[in-house]
């Protein structure tokens, strides 16, 4: 009657260890509802500054002269970081936003310098593991993508991924469609 007793607390325990590390995994924000209804229609994430991890930064190099044109921030919903190290992949539901920004370039005592100054828009992508939206235009290979301008962080001016954002991405298809590589974070050394 123990062993019997005991293979129960056992089966017990597991069951709650599992519900516990399901509703952590729930919890990490890596499911895309929050951001995207029914039909798929995205959404810039409310109050992701505050609750999102910050991935990186990219700077566009001006096309005439010294300094960038445009400088990309990008953040990635919490736990994402973490999922990509232990398993080189992103997780799904998993969302990035990139906020673009038009820069201001000027001499400083360290030199040419490039800051952000008036936000454009931000780009968001929800992964996309089990093809949650295939009739919706803006969902497609393993990705939910929109572009939204900086006047209307809730309706997108994107309307067919293929057209309006993979081109893009293309160079980093073997990735994922995620230049990774830019993201100390994710590939490289812990600090």
């Amino acid at each position: 009657m123990n062993s019997v007793m005991l293979a129960t607390f056992a089966a017990a325990g597991v069951a709650i260890g599992f519900a516990a590390y399901a509703t952590l995994d729930a919890s990490a924000g890596t499911d895309a509802a929050p951001i995207a209804d029914a039909s798929g229609n995205l959404h810039v994430p409310q109050d992701y500054r505050n609750s999102y991890q910050f991935l990186g930064s990219w700077a566009v190099a001006a096309d005439n002269g010294k300094g960038s044109k445009q400088l990309h921030v990008v953040y990635a919903s919490p736990g994402t970081i973490a999922a990509f190290r232990q398993t080189g992949r992103f997780s799904d539901g998993a969302v990035l936003v990139k906020e673009v920004y038009q820069t201001a370039t000027a001499q400083m005592t360290t030199g040419t310098v490039s800051r952000a100054q008036n936000l454009a828009g931000w780009f968001v992508m929800v992964k996309d593991a089990r093809n949650r939206h295939p009739g919706n235009k803006l969902w497609g290979e393993g990705w939910g993508w929109s572009w939204f301008d900086k006047a209307n962080p809730s309706k997108t001016t994107s309307t067919d991924y293929r057209i309006n954002c993979l081109s893009c991405h293309v160079p980093a298809q073997a990735s994922d469609w995620v230049y990774v590589t830019g993201y100390a974070t994710l590939t490289g050394p812990l600090p």
